[in-house]
């Protein structure tokens, strides 16, 4: 048997290597590209880190300006065209009682500018704002985040509007603490919530005294978050329940109600007959748009009728001792932050009290009629009730309120106290009140605009 001899296959020297090369080329290609592509992504991350600061710098600049924005109040007398430039008044007032010195406003006839506001001056990140007239209702916000050479803008919408709850959606209210002594009892005439309270109480802890057999049918909200409720008595009351059963029917905290400015103005003119001092106060006596001038003093012993608007100018204590019948609405003008109870408006007789609506169809009397939900609006005045009344047709607001004796009786409307001075109802006063109907803010009263924010306007522009 032979052997089979197998021939060797040649052999191609340095194929091993080049192969060798081709890959480490490839790997080499492939590593490139991927350290390439690392390097681009780290860039556009970095790129996206400083857009996504400017972004957050200009979300920190719209809390700013929102926080300032949202502290503004302008008087609801003032004329359209005029609402920018007192915004512009406002906010650098409010800056400047909070010594904020970084925020400088720079003002033109239709925008509002803040530059360079530094957010973190280490790293760069600021933001500036821009508030732009719309029109005489609406205002463009414009906030623009720094960060470096990176900006970014977001823009938001503001409207000029007012609160949506006032203190008239109460039976009492009062800026200052309330004190019920006695038998005093407030009730509602259709619904027990036309019974309720509202007190601010800012400047007292005690907000609330009841003593003895007062009540308030309806429920009490305190805006003071210390606020104390003193229930002194076996009869002591809120809400149909005493003793400690009351307090469920008390609310501490709660968010403010706004007290509408008072703005006796629309009805001054009407006022034309003078009380002079030849005219006899003791005797039973009609006037019709009465002025009575400051520091007249005078007292009506008489029975006195009153038709249209009495005007009762600062300073003045007038008392009426005799019975005295209204058709019309009193009004003062005093100074609205006066709490020192030296102007007084006293009524220690009976009043009967008729809607401004029974004014008769005379030239004198002309737009009167439509005048309605006033009784008495009477800033810088102290108002007091020592007698009884029967229907008042109408809110009673002044700067200090006081009930005692007998007085009392149905009121279609509020009481409204806008003085931090205690409120204080005693003896034996049952009031009695009738607000079905008011949907509105009585007459002569002006809510005052502040400035609402879209939150659907939030929109991030290039500019």
């Amino acid at each position: 048997m032979k052997r089979v001899i197998t021939a060797p296959r040649p052999v191609r020297p340095g194929s091993a290597l080049v192969l060798s090369l081709i890959f480490i080329a490839m790997f080499s290609a492939l590593a490139a590209a991927m350290a390439g592509m690392s390097g681009a992504n780290i860039q556009i991350a970095e790129t996206h880190r400083k857009v996504d600061n400017a972004r957050s710098c200009a979300e920190s600049g719209l809390e700013v300006v929102r926080f300032w924005m949202s502290k503004v109040e302008i008087s609801g007398t003032t004329a359209p065209a005029e609402r920018f430039a007192r915004l512009a008044t406002v906010l650098q007032n409010e800056l400047t009682d909070a010594g904020i010195t970084n925020l400088a406003p720079v003002c033109t006839s239709s925008t509002i500018s803040v530059s360079n506001v530094p957010i973190n001056s280490t790293l760069g990140q600021a933001f500036s704002a821009t508030l732009t007239s719309i029109d005489n209702d609406n205002i463009q916000v414009d906030v623009t985040g720094h960060y470096g050479s990176f900006n970014r803008t977001i823009r938001s919408a503001y409207a000029f509007g007012t609160r949506a709850n006032t203190v008239f959606d109460f039976g009492v209210a009062s800026k200052g603490p309330v004190s019920l002594a006695g038998n005093v009892e407030l009730e509602g005439v259709n619904l027990q919530v036309e019974s309720n309270a509202y007190i601010e109480s800012d400047n007292s802890l005690l907000a609330l005294s009841i003593v003895g057999n007062s009540h308030i049918a309806g429920e009490v909200k305190i805006v003071n978050p210390l606020a104390l409720v003193d229930l002194q008595g076996g009869k002591a009351g809120i809400g149909g329940e005493t003793g400690t059963a009351a307090m469920k029917h008390v609310e501490i905290g709660v968010a403010p109600c706004e007290f509408p400015e008072m703005n006796p103005a629309t009805f001054i003119p009407y006022a034309t007959r003078v009380l002079g001092p030849g005219d006899s106060t003791s005797a039973d006596a009609t006037y019709e748009n009465l002025k009575i001038p400051a520091g007249a003093n005078p007292t009506f012993s008489g029975h006195a009728t009153l038709k249209g608007v009495v005007f009762i100018e600062a300073p003045n204590v007038v008392t009426f001792t005799g019975g005295v019948d209204i058709t019309g609405i009193i009004v003062t003008n005093g100074d609205p932050t006066d709490n020192s109870a030296e102007n007084r408006l006293v009524f220690t007789g009976n009043v009967t009290g008729h809607p401004i609506t029974e004014l008769p169809n005379q030239p004198q009397f002309a737009g009167l009629q439509s005048q309605t939900g006033t009784f008495i609006m009477a800033p810088g005045f102290h108002v007091g009730f020592g007698g009884s009344f029967s229907t008042l047709s109408g809110a009673i607001a002044a700067n200090g309120i006081q009930l005692w004796g007998n007085a009392g009786g149905t009121i279609n409307g509020s009481i409204v106290n806008y003085s931090d001075a205690q409120m204080v109802l005693q003896g034996n006063t049952d009031l009695y009140f009738n607000r079905s109907g008011l949907d509105e803010v009585p007459a002569g009263f002006v809510p005052e605009l502040i400035l609402r924010y879209d939150p659907s306007s939030y929109t991030e522009v290039v500019l």
